[in-house]
Parts: structure tokens; sequence; C-alpha cells
């Protein structure tokens, strides 16, 4: 049975690190002892890990970075012994260039396949989907494909501003940008705001978190969902 947690973003507005979502995260996480970060998607690691290392200290897990794995086997052993993981947001196209550089895109699939939670944020909540098509991020480096870590059937827009009625700026609105999405692509987009958070427990998805998010689906109008709303269609 996957456990997927996809927060739209680690902070909101007013809170610090893990703030708003840190009851979230612990009933979700449970009994797990420690979790494997992967911080792949900004440049200072070192720096990032300490961050995180810190805040789940704080929340009672022991933390251990993907990149700092050389003396235990590698990045792919280092999965393959993770209870759970976590990958931290930055940009999308630097984190999938680097899970493809260290070969982890399948056994991250097969450890998730086999039940140990996943749980990403930002940039780690759009990998987990079919591409990183829907990302916010400018490619600053070229993976060698978009396709994804697939551990669901859908993508998602993290960090989704809603369009402004009053506003004067003449560029596309996120709406546009994923309307023109589903012009060349099928899978539905969730449009995460800030705050919200997809849980998956199997077949269940609901979206969970202090805001709400916008469905997404080709030829069809955008459709509201509130926190406590269940999404499991999207699995299917």
């Amino acid at each position: 049975m996957k456990r997927l947690l996809l927060l739209s973003t680690s902070a909101i507005h007013g809170g610090g690190y893990m703030e708003y979502c840190a009851d979230d995260v612990t009933a979700y996480l449970g009994d797990v002892s420690r979790v494997l970060f992967v911080p792949y998607a900004l440049q200072d690691r070192d720096a990032y890990a300490a961050k995180v290392r810190a805040r789940f200290a704080e929340l009672g897990y022991a933390l251990d970075s993907i990149h700092q794995a050389q003396d235990r086997g590698g990045p792919r052993a280092a999965v393959r012994a993770a209870e759970a993981i976590f990958i931290g947001g930055g940009n999308t196209f630097r984190l999938l260039s680097e899970l493809y550089a260290h070969d982890v895109i399948d056994a991250i699939r097969e450890r998730v396949d086999s039940g140990i939670p996943y749980m990403g944020s930002s940039a780690g909540s759009n990998v987990a989907c079919v591409t990183i098509k829907t990302t916010n991020d400018m490619p600053i480096v070229y993976p060698p494909s978009f396709d994804a870590l697939g551990l669901v059937p859908f993508n998602i827009n993290p960090h989704y501003i809603d369009p402004d009625p009053g506003s004067t700026h003449m560029g596309e609105t996120r709406e546009t940008r994923l309307r023109e999405f589903h012009e060349m692509n099928d899978p539905p987009v969730v449009g995460l705001r800030e705050g919200a958070i997809l849980s998956i427990q199997g077949g269940a998805v609901t979206l969970i978190g202090r805001t709400g998010a916008r469905l997404f689906r080709k030829g069809a109008a955008p459709v509201e969902h509130v926190p406590g709303d269940r999404l499991d269609f999207l699995l299917r």
C-alpha cells in the first residue's frame, strides 16, 4: 500500500520551516525512527541537510542525507535501507537531473511500492508525479527526461496562485499555463495552494492542510476542492 504525503510548500507566510504541517508530518510518519532526506534540489546540500535534520530532530526523528551516504554503500544502498524518504524543495530540474545521475529512480519507486512512507515538498512533490512538466521552476539544467518517479498517475502544480482579477500584469496566469499543458498532455493536475497537502494511503487520496486546491483536467473546467475532500478518483 503506497503512502505519500505531498506538500505544496515547506513553510507558509508567518511560520517557520515545517511549522504549519508538523502535526500532519508526525501523524504520517508514525513510528518511523529515521528518515532519508534527498537534498538534490539545492546547491548547498550540507546546509540544507543540516537545516532539515535540526527540524526533524525537534519532531522526534533522526535524519540521514542521501548525499552523505558514500560510506554506507552509496545512494542506492541508502534508499534500499530507508524507513521513510523525504525529498525537499528547490529547483525541480536540478532535482530530477540528480535523481537520474545517482541512479535512484527505480530504487525509490521500489521502496515506495513496498509501503515505506514518501514525503515530498514542492519540487519533491513534483517528482512524485508522472512528469515535472507542471513545475514552476526554470530549467537551469537539462535532465535526461522530464519523466519523474511516477508514484501517482497525475501531476501537481505546487504554490498554485489564483488569477488576480485586479492585476494589470500582462503575462500568463498559472491557470493559463496549466491550460497550455493540457493542450499537449493528458494527466490531471492538482494546483496545490501554499499550505495544501495531499495525503495518499493506498487507494485513498485526501486533501488536507490549511488551504484548498484547484483540479485541472483536460477538456473540463477547473474544479475547486477544500481540505477534507476525497480525490480517490485521481488514482484511477
